[in-house]
């Protein structure tokens, strides 16, 4: 898949948009009527849930693990249902989830969870949550959703920005380079000095690739290996033009003019929005073509 950077196509800009439009008015008007009429009210964050549920459909991409030995597994597909309302929702622990369900009723039925039954626990919920982390459930949903939404379409205009993702952790302690095998102590290796201003006739300096220039030509596994991944402190002018800092990572969205995010990548807080631009091409068009 071939991402351009020029005007929608004509497939694109009709025939798309009104199948996502028709998609949104059936879950608008007919779906979401039915669910207050069963639920009741249903505030703006339960329907935003809704609406992603019916998107995504997640729970069509458990597998269930259960080989027939021993006691039933918790229904997955409600356990995934749970994972997704858990993100959009913004709980921050999976205690605080169970709670909403607990006193929700709304939520509890969006998630597909019985009104008479226990809830599960929190070990069963953590396990599940793991396993869906390992499999790569969020990945595999979302190259499908895209599969499904733009397939080989040509996408006109790319939307790419960054946010900040806080997180309950330290960042990670940076390693000294004595530390490190194979590296030397700062002070048994003289610092170079660099030579300032042009070079002189016949003078020759090396110069070094840019980071973009390094990404250029690598395959998709490798630009993602090669992402910073752990926790940083980072900082980031918001529309303002204030500075905001914080601890954890940053989020990086490539959308197309449908609104459907083709590329979602998780770094370091401190790595640069410009980092995550060939990345997010080459991963945004192998889930389109896979």
């Amino acid at each position: 898949m071939e991402v351009l950077n020029t005007s929608l196509t004509p497939d694109m800009n009709t025939t798309q948009r009104s199948g996502i439009m028709q998609r949104w008015f059936v879950i608008q008007h007919e779906l979401m009527p039915e669910l207050r009429s069963k639920v009741g009210v249903l505030t703006p964050k339960l329907e935003q849930v809704i609406h992603i549920l019916e998107w995504v459909r997640i729970e069509e991409f458990v597998v269930s693990t259960w080989s027939g030995c021993g006691r039933p597994e918790h229904d997955r597909g409600m356990l995934a249902n749970a994972f997704v309302a858990k993100a959009v929702l913004g709980l921050p622990s999976t205690a605080g989830l169970i709670e909403r369900l607990a006193v929700d009723r709304a939520l509890r039925r969006i998630c597909g969870f019985s009104m008479w039954k226990k809830l599960p626990g929190e070990s069963t919920f953590a396990r599940a949550f793991a396993e869906f982390a390992e499999a790569g459930l969020a990945e595999r949903t979302h190259a499908a959703l895209v599969r499904e939404t733009l397939g080989d379409r040509l996408v006109g205009h790319i939307s790419r920005d960054g946010t900040a993702i806080e997180a309950r952790e330290n960042p990670a302690k940076k390693p000294v380079l004595s530390e490190v095998e194979g590296m030397e102590a700062p002070e048994a290796r003289p610092a170079e000095k660099k030579k300032r201003g042009r070079p002189g006739k016949g003078e020759i300096r090396e110069v070094k690739p840019g980071k973009l220039e390094q990404q250029q030509g690598k395959p998709l596994a490798q630009l993602l290996r090669e992402l910073p991944r752990d926790c940083d402190r980072g900082s980031k002018s918001n529309a303002q033009g204030y500075k905001n800092s914080w601890n954890g990572y940053k989020l990086h969205l490539d959308t197309a003019d449908c609104g459907i995010p083709v590329s979602a990548l998780l770094s370091s807080a401190l790595m640069h929005d410009s980092l995550a631009a060939i990345p997010g091409n080459t991963a945004a068009a192998w889930g389109m073509c896979r």
